[in-house]
């Protein structure tokens, strides 16, 4: 029980957080500095824009990845190791899935151009390549650890 709860409160509070941030955006706010930009930007694709000429297909496709990946991490007990970045990981990916119907694109706004033009992302991205690389760690330490004792 324990931790479905802990797994339910990150994926609660990552999707919360961020919708309320984009809400802001949603609402007009901007900031621009020198190397960094707020503002609003709608992504049509996924990371870089890509697969944006898949259009409405896309968050069909998305639904059908994310419900795959839950059912693949509940099955083989991934949810019992790993709640905190699974949860994350899923309040995250559903909240730019609810995007993708509310506003027909995924809603970014940090857009780094100091030097070099960087990608335009959001929160949940930053949630979502934090929680896969706690999970590739996490993986890839526990078999570390095995084969040390063999």
């Amino acid at each position: 029980m324990r931790v479905w709860t802990i797994f339910l409160l990150a994926l609660i509070g990552t999707y919360s957080i961020d919708q309320g941030i984009k809400e802001l955006f949603l609402q007009g706010y901007q900031w621009q500095s020198s190397c960094i930009s707020l503002e609003l930007h709608l992504n049509r694709g996924v990371a870089f824009s890509l697969f944006s000429s898949l259009g409405v297909w896309l968050k069909w496709l998305q639904i059908i990845i994310i419900t795959g990946l839950f059912i693949f991490f509940i099955k083989d007990r991934w949810v019992e190791k790993n709640p905190f970045p699974l949860g994350i990981l899923l309040g995250a990916s559903i909240s730019n899935l609810i995007d993708r119907f509310t506003n027909g694109a995924v809603i970014d706004y940090f857009y780094w151009h100091c030097g070099f033009d960087f990608a335009i992302f959001n929160y949940a991205d930053v949630m979502i390549d934090i929680s896969v690389l706690w999970l590739f760690l996490s993986y890839w330490y526990k078999n570390r650890l095995k084969k040390g004792k063999d």
